[in-house]
């Protein structure tokens, strides 16, 4: 438990500083990433949006998605207390309305090795959020 609390606050702290600042200034220049998405939460305590980076889990109309610290990523806490959500694949593309879930009894390792399999971009966003992952959980959107 200790070594995954050090991981977790070495990788938020790794992920806050490099790698969130250029992703989401992609995000505003119109550029989003191949294999990337865009989620929208309304905040638990704020009661305003919040978007975050994430990569596209889209499966016919379910959206998929792999919440890397579990119960404490923040979106996750989010939609516990509101699971209306946005999300879109594409800057400046359109926004999807869906009901988010966490689907406690699926495997998150399974789970990005069937969203990878044939998409080589997903794979890639999948395999880098995996390193970082301290208790990976999975989180159904189904879409409007």
């Amino acid at each position: 438990m200790i070594g995954s609390d050090r991981k977790y606050h070495a990788v938020r702290l790794f992920q806050r500083l490099v790698v969130d600042p250029p992703v989401r200034l992609v995000w505003w220049l119109g550029l989003a990433p191949p294999g990337d998405a865009h989620l929208e939460t309304i905040g638990r305590h704020t009661g305003q949006p919040h978007r975050t980076p994430i990569c596209n889990g889209l499966e016919g109309t379910t959206f998929w998605l792999i919440a890397q610290h579990g119960r404490r990523t923040d979106y996750v806490r989010n939609i516990e207390s509101d699971p209306r959500v946005r999300v879109r694949f594409s800057a400046g593309g359109r926004w999807m309305t869906g009901t988010a879930h966490i689907v406690d009894r699926d495997d998150p390792g399974e789970r990005r090795r069937e969203l990878g399999r044939d998409n080589g971009w997903r794979r890639l966003c999948l395999s880098a959020s995996h390193v970082m992952s301290t208790n990976p959980l999975t989180v159904r959107i189904d879409l409007d």
